[in-house]
């Protein structure tokens, strides 16, 4: 199993939930796990309990004798949640730490949950139990769909797709029986947030069909109901973190607005659990997730994180020094975000004359951030050139700046690549920060303005420049887009 090291915002986080301490102590202080594994012998097993879906904390480790025994003890008991047992080239095996840290297990690694017999321990018993039974409907379903290929004539379908149906009816009864028999349980908790929301018939829409729209604001509206806020133990979990993700990442629409809206949601929902540990690692991960967004534009989510929860201390954290810092990218970024009107580079031309970012006249104008000796910059340069030469005159303007290097390297570069037809800038005197002002922290970072200079791109790759400008001229029911030649000529030659 690949371990993921935290990252810098870890920083952020209480020192209570990196220590992952369980308010809800074992009845009596220290743990003994006995287990045996058959066809494991002579190594070493770790036992680790989960920090979200791909993190895990090491709390033991157990030698493997040449029978496949192992011990793990301590005097002082384990935080509860979801554990792992890491077997060398062998995978993992799951273990629920509840007040019962007295228990024993016994398996193979031919078939680990299958052969997993577990003694001491209610909790792991149904853990256990409720998988064995449901992999059994497994197989029997895999049997039939194995059948159902072999014979697919009418009446054979006809016959495998009622026993499907009627072996789905028998596993969905099984899984609402356990569920009612168990409704305190840890594993059931489980169970249940790992669980999809079961959506009724759905309306039909003007066309006849299902109304699409209201079977997906139906599951969304109920994608948290059966996730229990108030258990601290989901934090040692891979279920807090998959379904935050899936809720933010996957259900909404990864613009600013929605983002807030739907992070605030979420957090809300764990303030009122009222469990410390799931608020904070739930504003945590969120945070952590925008700061360097998959989604361009989408920063804004990490500033709303930062100044609401982080500033105002409804988050509080275990290291003030990475709460500046943070802080500090936070102020860096704001200014930046895409829909903000951008401010105006004190820079000059080759002939030292200054250039007033607001009288570029033009309907997209390109920021472009370099350092004149930077590899990425002048594999770049190319394509810049391009593009520049391709759209001068034709509503799109490059502004190229070096932002470092002496102005012998500046215009060594404008003269090595060709780029006469761009507006090339320089800070002669010195007065930018453009890490902190303008959020360039690697080159070339680009940015794209609409004609009244608002943001429309930050960080935008240099090699998508052209398509992007090209979708916002479709968005916007331009439909002018002969300043393409290439796809001009191609055009024509067919």
């Amino acid at each position: 199993m690949k371990i993921i090291l935290l990252t810098l915002l870890t920083g952020l986080l209480p020192l209570s939930v990196l220590q992952a301490q369980s308010t809800t102590q074992a009845s009596s202080d220290g743990f003994k796990i006995t287990g045996h594994i058959t066809g494991l012998k002579d190594t070493t097993c770790v036992l680790a309990h989960y920090f979200g879906a791909t993190q895990y904390i090491p709390k033991d480790t157990a030698r493997v004798d040449g029978a496949g025994n192992m011990v793990f003890e301590g005097k002082k008991s384990l935080p509860q949640g979801l554990f792992l047992v890491v077997v060398p080239r062998k995978g993992y095996i799951q273990l629920l730490i509840t007040e019962d840290q007295q228990f024993s297990f016994d398996t193979d690694t031919a078939s680990i949950i299958n052969a997993m017999k577990i003694s001491g321990s209610k909790e792991n018993e149904l853990f256990y139990a409720y998988q064995q039974k449901l992999g059994k409907f497994s197989e029997e379903a895999q049997a039939i769909t194995m059948q159902k290929k072999m014979r697919n004539d009418a009446a054979s379908s006809a016959l495998f797709n009622k026993q499907l149906n009627d072996l789905q009816k028998q596993a969905n009864a099984y899984r609402a029986q356990f569920l009612t028999d168990n409704p305190t349980t840890f594993a059931a908790k489980l169970f249940k947030a790992s669980s999809e929301p079961e959506v009724p018939p759905a309306p039909k829409a003007a066309n006849g069909r299902p109304d699409s729209i209201w079977i997906f604001n139906y599951y969304k509206d109920h994608f948290w109901d059966d996730f229990d806020f108030s258990d601290e133990r989901f934090v040692r979990t891979p279920f807090l973190q998959s379904k935050i993700e899936r809720y933010i990442k996957e259900l909404t629409v990864q613009v600013p607005d929605s983002l807030i809206k739907e992070a605030d949601l979420v957090v809300n929902k764990a303030i009122a659990g009222k469990n410390n540990d799931i608020k904070y690692y739930t504003i945590y991960y969120i945070t952590s997730q925008y700061e360097q967004p998959k989604v361009m534009g989408t920063e804004g989510l990490f500033v709303h994180m930062f100044e609401k929860y982080y500033k105002t201390g409804v988050m509080t954290v275990s290291d003030s020094s990475t709460l500046k810092a943070i802080g500090e990218r936070v102020a860096a970024i704001k200014p930046n975000l895409v829909g903000k009107t951008m401010l105006s580079p004190v820079v000059s031309d080759t002939l030292r004359r200054p250039i007033n970012l607001s009288a570029i006249k033009a309907d997209y104008t390109v920021i472009f951030f370099y350092s004149p000796t930077c590899g990425h910059c002048r594999e770049s340069a190319p394509g810049l050139k391009k593009l520049i030469d391709d759209y001068k005159g034709k509503g799109v303007e490059v502004l190229a700046i070096a932002i470092d290097q002496s102005p012998e390297e500046w215009k060594k570069f404008i003269k090595e690549f060709k780029l006469g037809n761009a507006i090339n800038g320089y800070d002669f005197a010195h007065k930018n920060d453009f890490r902190n002002q303008f959020d360039v922290f690697t080159t070339p970072t680009v940015n794209v303005l609409d004609k009244n200079k608002k943001i429309l791109a930050h960080k935008l790759p240099a090699e998508q420049i052209e398509d992007f400008i090209l979708f916002q001229k479709r968005q916007q029911g331009d439909k002018k887009t002969d300043a393409a030649p290439k796809n001009a000529k191609a055009s024509m030659k067919k």
